[in-house]
């Protein structure tokens, strides 16, 4: 029994191989794509939820887009290693409405770094009252893990 007959056969056979190569590649870009979104969305919805804990004035819902590690760490004008003296920092510095303020992120950009990294980058204002301290700003980066929990940050660099 022979396979291949003619060279129009031969040929033939090639160009169905080469057609669903290409429509597997067109099927994984897409993939690829809407990973990309799906994981840019929800890296998004946690730095809202952290905007809307801020703003209500918990710092217990804040600390949630962060990974609960002794990992985790946080770099100001110091350096805080762990989930909570990240947590501490924060209720310390931040105890009262006034010091809070109010919260707002902008100019976000998601980079994703492979299946399970990202890195964020973008500016916050705090709105606030003399009182409070005045009003803050200044630019940050994320770096964020994906975990069986979703999308943790696991290094913030405030400044």
């Amino acid at each position: 029994m022979q396979i291949f007959r003619t060279r129009k056969d031969i040929i033939m056979r090639w160009k169905t191989f080469v057609l669903w190569c290409a429509l597997a590649g067109l099927w994984l870009i897409p993939q690829r794509m809407i990973f990309a979104q799906d994981a840019e969305s929800a890296i998004r919805h946690v730095l809202m939820g952290q905007v809307e804990a801020w703003n209500r004035g918990d710092i217990d819902g804040f600390m949630e887009g962060y990974q609960n590690s002794p990992e985790t760490t946080f770099v100001g004008k110091t350096i805080h290693h762990g989930w909570q003296q990240v947590q501490e920092r924060y209720k310390h510095d931040y105890a009262t409405k006034e010091s809070r303020g109010t919260l707002e992120f902008s100019d976000l950009t998601v980079r994703l770094l492979g299946a399970d990294y990202a890195v964020t980058t973008g500016k916050y204002h705090l709105t606030r009252s003399a009182a409070g301290g005045g009003d803050a700003s200044g630019v940050f980066s994320l770096v964020w893990q994906k975990s069986k929990d979703g999308w943790k940050i696991i290094l913030d660099h405030t400044s």
